[in-house]
């Protein structure tokens, strides 16, 4: 088995990729080091991050100020394994074999610090359940 087929994979997708799927992407890079392929894009990608979420970010030591959105191509789509939408409807495009989910939740756009903080912790612990989902998964029974 190769090392890229080792590590999963994982595509957040929001409209603007300017708040939750930059903060989830953030969350689960720093949580996951090495072990886990993050990426993050948007349907119809904004110009930079949400000024509002840089702030929370680096509140919890997470620096977002040099990230800038991207946006979602159907190559990035193929190369994940997991695809994690967030409000983006039906622009994500859809594979047979991707596991797809849908985490509802706020939307930070034109929101203050305040208002952003919630979003964040909530998506910080979905990314951690996320993360201890998929070291379990790459933990369980090995061929031999």
């Amino acid at each position: 088995m190769s090392d890229t087929a080792a590590k999963p994979s994982v595509l957040f997708v929001c409209v603007h990729n300017a708040g939750r799927s930059q903060m989830a992407a953030a969350f689960l890079t720093h949580l996951a080091g090495d072990h886990v392929e993050v990426r993050s894009a948007g349907s119809a990608p904004a110009h930079t991050v949400h000024p509002a979420v840089v702030e929370a970010m680096a509140e919890v030591g997470i620096d977002l100020s040099a990230q800038r959105p991207k946006v979602l191509t159907t190559e990035a789509v193929q190369a994940s394994d997991i695809v994690i939408t967030m409000g983006c409807g039906d622009a994500c495009p859809v594979f047979p074999g991707k596991h797809y989910r849908d985490w509802k939740l706020a939307d930070p756009a034109g929101q203050g610090v305040d208002a952003v903080r919630p979003i964040r912790n909530e998506i910080e612990q979905r990314s951690r359940d996320l993360l201890a989902e998929l070291l379990s998964a790459k933990a369980g029974p090995q061929e031999t």
